[in-house]
C-alpha cells in the first residue's frame, strides 16, 4: 500500500472543514455556492492565488502555497515590515481591479446585523454593556457611504502567504464581493495595529483611520457570537474581545 501523508486539520466547524494532505489542501463546504464564488474569484483576482487541482462537490482541492502565513491573530507576527507592505500593495491591486459580480452587504444590512449582535451580547451577559455601547459608537464610522471595489471579504493574516518580503498567494476567497476597501485593510490588521503603517505604506492611498478603527470594532462585534457557537475563543489574548477593549483606551 502507498504511504499516505499525515492529514492535518487546518480548521473545522459545522459549516466547513479544511484538511492538508501533503502539498494538497482539501476544502469541504456545506454550501456549494461559497465554493462557486471562491473558484471564480480566484480566476478573476489580479493577485497570486492557489492552483485549483480539482473539484468534486463538496470538496475543492488546492495546491499548497509556498512560504508561511503573514501571522496569526493573538500572536506576534514574524513577518518583516516589507512583507506587510507587500500585503498592502496586493490589496491595492485587488481593489483597483474590475468589480466582481457579487454584491456585498449594504450599509442597512450591516447596521441591522450590528444592532442585533450588540443586543444579543448585552442580553446574554457575554460582554459588559459599556464595552458594547462604546464599540457600537466606534463602529458607526465604518457605516458611511463607500465606493464599491473588488474585496477579498475575509482578508485575515492567516489567508496571506509570504516568502521573505514577497506575497506568494492569498487563500479563502469564498467571501469575495463588491465591498468597502477599508474593510479589507481593517481585517488584515485586526489585532495587529502595530503593522497598519506598513500596510498603508504599501497600499499608497489616503485612508481614514477612524474608519479602519470602526471596522475593527464592527467586525469584532459581529464575530463573537459565531465564534462562540463554532467552538472558537474570542477571549484569547490579542483576539476579538481584546480588540474591543483596546478601542476604549
Amino acid at each position: 500500500m502507498a504511504v499516505v501523508p499525515e492529514v492535518e486539520v487546518v480548521v473545522a466547524h459545522q459549516e466547513r472543514a479544511t484538511l492538508r494532505v501533503g502539498d494538497v489542501f482539501l476544502k469541504i463546504d456545506t454550501d456549494p455556492g461559497r465554493t462557486d464564488v471562491e473558484v471564480e474569484a480566484m480566476a478573476l483576482a489580479p493577485v497570486p492565488t492557489p492552483e485549483v487541482l480539482w473539484r468534486k462537490p463538496p470538496v475543492l482541492a488546492l495546491a499548497a502555497l509556498p512560504g508561511t502565513a503573514l501571522g496569526r491573530l493573538g500572536e506576534p507576527s514574524s513577518a518583516s515590515p516589507a512583507a506587510w507592505a507587500a500585503a498592502g500593495a496586493a490589496a491595492r491591486k485587488l481593489h483597483d481591479a474590475p468589480l466582481p459580480p457579487w454584491p456585498g452587504r449594504s450599509r442597512d444590512e450591516l447596521t441591522s446585523q450590528l444592532d442585533a449582535e450588540c443586543e444579543w451580547l448585552v442580553a446574554n451577559g457575554v460582554l459588559p454593556t459599556d464595552l458594547v455601547t462604546r464599540n457600537r459608537q466606534v463602529a458607526e464610522a465604518a457605516l458611511r457611504p463607500w465606493t464599491p471595489v473588488f474585496t477579498h471579504g475575509d482578508l485575515q493574516i492567516t489567508h496571506v502567504f509570504v516568502d521573505g518580503d514577497q506575497i506568494t498567494g492569498v487563500l479563502d476567497w469564498s467571501e469575495a464581493c463588491q465591498g468597502d476597501a477599508l474593510f479589507d485593510l481593517a481585517t488584515l490588521t485586526l489585532g495587529h495595529e502595530e503593522h497598519l503603517g506598513d500596510v498603508l505604506a504599501g497600499y499608497r492611498a489616503d485612508v481614514d483611520l477612524d474608519v479602519i478603527r470602526g471596522w475593527w470594532s464592527l467586525r469584532s462585534l459581529l464575530a463573537i457570537r459565531w465564534l462562540v457557537e463554532h467552538g472558537f475563543d474570542p477571549w484569547a489574548p490579542g483576539c476579538e474581545v481584546d480588540v474591543l477593549r483596546s478601542s476604549t483606551r
